[in-house]
């Protein structure tokens, strides 16, 4: 497969970005995309948050906002998927074109404004689905024109908590005015200490257990900001985060074609910003709370890295466009290598072993 889309490439790549991104969504619901071969190996499982992964590696939000193709995203090999961010209403984001590649840094450029089909339609395909095997995330996040933020993320809570394996709060967009700033302050607590009590909420009411609840942060953070957002992820009962989203920074791509076109930046430029975020995350939580680690990952060699640098479990998704459909099986197969290699017993004797080095060397902002 890796040959094939190295062929088709250069066509795809004459598209439209969201053009061809479309068509990825309709070849993945037509079965045109082949189930991959993917390694199964115990040294590869995770247990996070009371869920079992059979794999670390995830597919990120952005790439199936609408819950369309969940299913045919695990046959890619990925041991979990997480869809959305899914809004209360249905939006049509930004006004296009919304979507820049930046090939020669194998990166992207989005504004889209979470663009999505809202609450009822995902709902709908999610429920046929509860029967079925696999860890499907749901991403919620808040209408642009929303006069209560929390509100709509409380919401989202109690219309997916039923059909999702797990819930992520997303605060990390950059392209919803005003978003980022639940980022931290009283805005922050008011919206965790909303969403926990929506958790709870309806598995008191349902009898279920828990769902798990994971709050997804931007790169763009400072050191006190980390902190703060720690110490309320802790204080608060949030099972975990997910570091990070997309960033504003530019360092990588200076000078490049588009490079300078509004939105948030994603893909190998993006690595060591989120690396070294995610490493003062797992500094500032200490060792218990799960983190996931997304951005830039393209390789085992990132996703290698990522755990060293505290990461529990991965997420990938502009890596997809450069490389193709069969990269979570190869990045998953060089990390039985590594193990090999290294004498490891398991992937998680990786964690950690890289923060000190990452924390002595912060990335240029």
């Amino acid at each position: 497969m890796k040959h094939l889309y190295r062929l088709a490439r250069p066509a795809i790549f004459r598209l439209d970005p969201e053009r061809s991104h479309g068509l990825s969504i309709a070849a993945l619901k037509s079965g045109l995309v082949p189930r991959t071969d993917v390694p199964v190996d115990n040294r590869l499982r995770c247990q996070v948050a009371g869920l079992g992964f059979p794999n670390p590696l995830g597919l990120g939000a952005g790439y199936d906002k609408n819950a369309e193709v969940p299913d045919a995203a695990l046959r890619l090999g990925f041991g979990f998927a997480e869809v959305g961010t899914i809004t209360p209403q249905p939006q049509e984001g930004s006004p296009r074109p919304r979507v820049f590649r930046i090939t020669q840094a194998e990166a992207i450029i989005n504004r889209l404004g979470f663009n999505n089909q809202g609450h009822a339609e995902a709902f709908e395909r999610l429920a046929a689905r509860t029967r079925k095997p696999g860890i499907v995330g749901v991403n919620v996040g808040a209408n642009k024109d929303a006069i209560d933020r929390v509100a709509d993320y409380v919401e989202g809570i109690n219309v997916f908590a039923p059909v999702a394996s797990y819930l992520t709060i997303n605060v990390s967009s950059p392209n919803t005015p005003g978003l980022r700033a639940l980022q931290g302050g009283s805005e922050l607590d008011r919206l965790l200490r909303s969403a926990v009590a929506a958790r709870d909420g309806y598995a008191a009411l349902s009898g279920m257990a828990k769902t798990p609840l994971f709050l997804k942060v931007a790169p763009d953070l400072s050191n006190a900001q980390i902190d703060e957002i720690a110490g309320e992820v802790t204080r608060r009962g949030v099972d975990g985060m997910i570091v990070s989203n997309t960033t504003l920074s530019r360092v990588g791509v200076t000078g490049l074609p588009d490079a300078t076109e509004a939105g948030g930046l994603s893909g190998p430029p993006l690595a060591d910003r989120a690396t070294y975020v995610l490493a003062r995350f797992r500094r500032a939580l200490g060792p218990d709370i799960p983190l996931i680690g997304v951005g830039g990952i393209d390789s085992t060699a990132q996703a290698i890295r990522r755990i060293e640098a505290g990461a529990d479990l991965l997420q990938l998704y502009t890596a997809l466009v450069y490389h193709g459909p069969d990269l979570p099986s190869r990045i998953l197969a060089g990390m039985l290598r590594y193990l090999d290699r290294s004498g490891i017993d398991h992937l998680r004797d990786l964690r950690d072993r890289g923060i000190d080095e990452i924390l002595a060397s912060p990335p240029p902002d």
